[in-house]
């Protein structure tokens, strides 16, 4: 059969071209062509059934998603451009979140990397591999700012914070994208949940979302906008509701912002099957209503359902729903598979692109789960190891040899067959001049069964020291795992007192999905090493830190609470008009018997927790010291409009050379509406030789710190700011300055 895409092929990409060609082709259209192209199926089996190929042939399919297999892909885009009326190519969607078969530490791990580049690379990575299976279309990154470690989606966030996670999205949609969506080995990015996603109530995964307008413009959007101005193909809606209208049906966010604020141009998919769940919610009485409200809201695709193909065309018939509205959506997804260069090469030659797990994705795996593990405890310098100072190592613990359980959340097509677990590769690192003994102690991580303890105390007593692997198998975080309590799961705290009690050394390494809660166990371990679930390279990124091949450079990209009550806990808090400190804190424990009702000191915080989490937003340590001094800015006043340089000195001031992610907090004193204590407004990650002395600068201009003020307009205003350069959020480091009205 002839191909019909000849006359919409064109080599040129530019914007005007590809607006041409898609207002040629939509009017050749059908009303159920165009309908078809608002349509996604799920494409999993592994025989193609004989609807699918009916219903693409027919033009009532624009995508399909979970099929992996190349030469089935390429069979579903043949029939597409060769026996449909017009040849229109397929978009192939998968779950790429970070990786494909490589992979890449969790995404809340990248975040503790604060690197761009790598997160950058750590997506290209993962494009070229989901591209030889015929992908072009990912539903990555996922940029709900996340402040709840309750939440099991929080694994797939960028963290806390607006600017962290700008940075970072921005990163990941360049990775996936390249430069030129026609490229071999790029796929199309998708920023998710739009929006608000990441607030859900008690941390109940597609829980109920209440944020003031105010807080949303200023927290939960950011991220989003910076992938819109990147030029990210796509955004999905988020499951939740939002202020009572569910992201589905909310047409303030999809068409008030997203599309008259921003000028997005690409398009919105709906997440699974969520156009019928607006009936669910309560929304809509049914289907067809449900379907009226995602039309109307801006959803121009439905994920894994039948409604717009059930309902779409007859309330067009009745008027309610009028053909202009299509057209523009249709428009939005047939722009998106011309940007995409399909209707020039809708099939795929895996020769054609670099061989799976090349060395080059194995390095970038392996430098990414090296950057992205946080020290957070280092007791006496008991870290890094020496192996030639050592006789024997124990290594204990449900995760020192779990292939699959580091690959952490969301790793469909990851293959457990390339991970090297720290067990092997502590092995391979110390050769056969240290005696590695190791116990596995328990199933899982959720195991109740302590009858490997005595064994496990047993080794430890009769090692030099004792690195002990715990944390959560990756199961328990992720869509629609979350969880009330963030303790170690199972019985690990008394594995950890079990081994403790032996005397020697024990370093805990930790492998988790979100930040736990670890007061119950920090002063029973004398180091602890975070490393989240680290991926395919994990193994070896965590032996290099552990015998100081390399220093440990990863910085918390989310605040760790003390105890789940102080949840929702973050860095950049409002002040509040009677905020804590140590002066006003009195602890449930040192109040006297019978004491008067104001004896607390009437301020913010928790009796029985304090106001400080157990660590804090940026914070991270190293096997060296680094030493700030002289902060400063270029001038003391600013005028609006124009720009200031914040600097100040860095030294390491230890003996390894290491890696220091420095970090400027502003506070803008007195505005429009309350602002946070801190905000993140720059980062840099430095490599710093022992002894070596560096001036670090930030340029800050005045729009940096623009803010969506009472209005809900982004606003400069002119006033006193603080700024701190360190390496946390809790910096001490700080000088002042001054915004000028220019006029």
């Amino acid at each position: 059969m002839t191909i019909m895409t000849a006359s919409f092929a064109n080599p040129k990409n530019d914007a005007a071209s590809i607006e041409r060609r898609v207002q040629a082709l939509l009017a050749e259209m059908t009303l159920a062509e165009k309908i078809g192209q608002m349509n996604q199926v799920n494409a999993s089996d592994e025989d193609m059934p004989h609807h699918l190929r009916e219903a693409i042939e027919a033009g009532r399919v624009g995508s399909v998603l979970n099929q992996v297999d190349v030469d089935t892909v390429n069979e579903l885009q043949r029939i597409a451009v060769q026996e449909s009326r017009l040849g229109i190519p397929l978009l192939v969607g998968r779950d790429v979140i970070h990786g494909f078969k490589t992979v890449m530490p969790i995404p809340l791990g990248q975040a503790a990397t604060w690197n761009p580049d790598i997160v950058r690379e750590g997506a290209r990575v993962a494009a070229r591999e989901a591209a030889t299976a015929g992908i072009n279309w990912t539903f990555a990154p996922m940029i709900d700012i996340s402040r709840d470690p309750r939440w099991g989606r929080i694994a797939e966030s960028l963290g806390e914070d607006p600017y962290l996670a700008s940075q970072l999205a921005v990163a990941m949609v360049e990775g996936f994208q390249g430069d030129d969506l026609t490229d071999a080995g790029t796929i199309a990015a998708t920023a998710k949940h739009f929006a608000g996603y990441g607030a859900s109530e008690s941390g109940r995964d597609y829980a109920t979302v209440n944020i003031p307008e105010n807080e949303l413009r200023n927290v939960h959007l950011p991220p989003f906008k910076a992938a819109v101005d990147t030029g990210v193909v796509s955004l999905m809606a988020a499951f939740s509701d939002l202020d009572g209208v569910p992201a589905t049906g909310n047409e303030f966010l999809l068409r008030d912002v997203l599309r008259d604020e921003w000028d997005f141009t690409g398009f919105v998919v709906s997440d699974w099957d969520s156009v019928r769940q607006l009936a669910i919610h309560g929304l809509t009485e049914d289907d067809r209503e449900s379907v009226y409200q995602a039309v109307t809201a801006g959803v121009d695709m439905e994920m894994a359902g039948q409604s717009y193909v059930q309902h779409l065309e007859s309330l067009i018939d009745e008027g309610r729903i009028d053909v202009a509205t299509i057209d523009a959506m249709v428009a939005n997804i047939l722009r998106a598979k011309f940007r995409l260069g399909l209707f020039e090469k809708p099939y795929t030659d895996p020769r054609a692109l670099p061989p799976i797990a090349n060395e080059h994705a194995l390095d970038t795996a392996r430098q990414a789960a090296l950057q992205s593990a946080v020290l957070l405890k280092n007791d006496h310098g008991v870290l890094p190891l020496s192996a030639n100072k050592l006789k024997s190592v124990a290594v204990i613990g449900p995760l020192a040899d779990a292939p699959y359980e580091q690959l952490g959340t969301w790793i469909f097509d990851g293959d457990r067959e390339l991970s090297i677990t720290p067990m092997h590769a502590i092995h391979s690192l110390v050769g056969h001049e240290v005696d590695v003994r190791y116990l596995r102690a328990m199933d899982n991580s959720r195991s109740r069964a302590s009858e490997a303890f005595d064994e496990a105390e047993e080794i430890a007593r009769d090692s030099d020291v004792v690195l002990l692997f715990l944390g959560e198998e990756s199961i328990l975080s992720g869509e629609a795992h979350s969880r009330a309590d963030i303790n170690l799961p199972g019985d690990q705290a008394e594995l950890v007192r079990r081994v403790k009690a032996a005397g020697k050394p024990v370093i805990a390494i930790i492998q988790a999905g979100r930040p736990l809660t670890l007061t119950n166990i920090i002063d029973d371990v004398d180091a602890i090493l975070f490393a989240w679930h680290p991926g395919t390279m994990g193994g070896p990124a965590i032996a290099e830190l552990l015998f100081g091949v390399e220093s440990p450079s990863g910085k918390l990209p989310v605040t760790f609470p003390r105890m789940v009550g102080q949840i929702p806990i973050y860095y950049s808090q409002k002040n509040t008009g009677k905020p804590p400190s140590p002066e006003t804190v009195v602890l449930i424990d040192d109040i006297d018997a019978h004491a008067p009702q104001l004896s607390t000191g009437m301020t913010a915080y928790h009796l029985d927790a304090g106001f400080t989490p157990l660590f804090p937003f940026g914070y991270g340590l190293s096997y060296t010291e680094f030493d700030y001094q002289d902060i400063r800015t270029s001038a003391e006043e600013v005028g609006l409009g124009d720009t200031l340089t914040v600097s100040a000195e860095l030294t390491n001031v230890g003996d390894f050379d290491a890696e220091e992610v420095v970090q400027l907090y502003v506070r803008d004193l007195v505005a429009n509406v309350t602002r946070p204590v801190k905000e993140l407004k720059g980062f840099r990650r430095l490599r710093l030789e022992s002894g070596q002395t560096v001036t670090v600068n930030f340029e800050l201009h005045t729009s940096d710190l623009a803010f969506f003020g009472r209005d809900m307009k982004l606003i400069n205003e002119p006033g006193k700011f603080h700024a701190w350069i360190g390496g946390s959020s809790e910096t001490q480091l700080r000088t002042e300055f001054r915004i000028i009205d220019g006029d």
